[in-house]
């Protein structure tokens, strides 16, 4: 039914409603995209931080790359530094490993040794592998003081710097019914406080005890 303007004119109340109908519906229209708008910018702002969050994680692995990048970088340096720093031994001191040795000139008892080796920046030499071990064979064709004693307590055997001796690093000589360290057996009075390496083909057999004033030469060692 169509409403004239003649009709709306005798019913002003008619208008009134449509025109609050109208208001109504705009304003029904504009909180519709109120609320859209809302979810938009919140979703928006979640996105935001995640977005955030990534950065913040995505920096801090940057840094840590970095740091580990300088630290392998000063690692490296140092490393051709120390290849580039060729270390050499004293005259007449031989080379076997970081360390340097040499094979005394003249004979004395242990504390003589221990004298001379420290007289010269050295000590008595200390066996670590069996390598080393095979290697001071190769030096010596005598017998010769190494810095192992158990002077401060017997049977307790210590190296010249207060380590113990590792019972799978000791080359005590073996043979039959014979072993070492004796002591100097039943019938020695004598205490065998002192050890030596001898000549023998088999390196892991070639220690013995005898009375630390025992003359004989030694071998000294120290770092390159």
């Amino acid at each position: 039914m169509c409403l004239c303007p003649s009709i709306l004119k005798n019913r002003p109340h008619v208008a009134v409603f449509l025109a609050l109908c109208g208001l109504l519906a705009v304003i029904g229209g504009l909180g519709v995209h109120a609320a859209e708008l809302s979810s938009i910018k919140a979703n928006l702002t979640e996105r935001l931080q995640v977005s955030g969050d990534k950065l913040s994680s995505v920096s801090a692995e940057r840094d840590q790359l970095k740091d580990n990048f300088t630290a392998l970088t000063q690692e490296k340096d140092g490393l051709q530094l120390l290849c580039k720093q060729k270390k050499t031994c004293p005259e007449g001191w031989r080379m076997f490993g970081p360390s340097c040795y040499l094979l005394s000139t003249r004979d004395g008892s242990w504390e003589i040794g221990k004298k001379d080796c420290g007289d010269q920046g050295a000590a008595l030499v200390i066996i670590n592998s069996l390598e080393e071990q095979k290697f001071l064979l190769n030096i010596t064709q005598r017998h010769s003081w190494i810095g192992l004693s158990d002077k401060d307590t017997e049977g307790t055997w210590k190296w010249i710097d207060g380590t113990l001796l590792n019972s799978t690093a000791a080359y005590w000589y073996r043979k039959g019914d014979v072993a070492q360290p004796d002591n100097g057996g039943k019938v020695s009075t004598v205490e065998e406080d002192c050890a030596h390496i001898k000549p023998d083909p088999n390196p892991q057999n070639s220690w013995n005890d005898l009375p630390c004033n025992t003359v004989m030469q030694w071998i000294c060692e120290k770092l390159a």
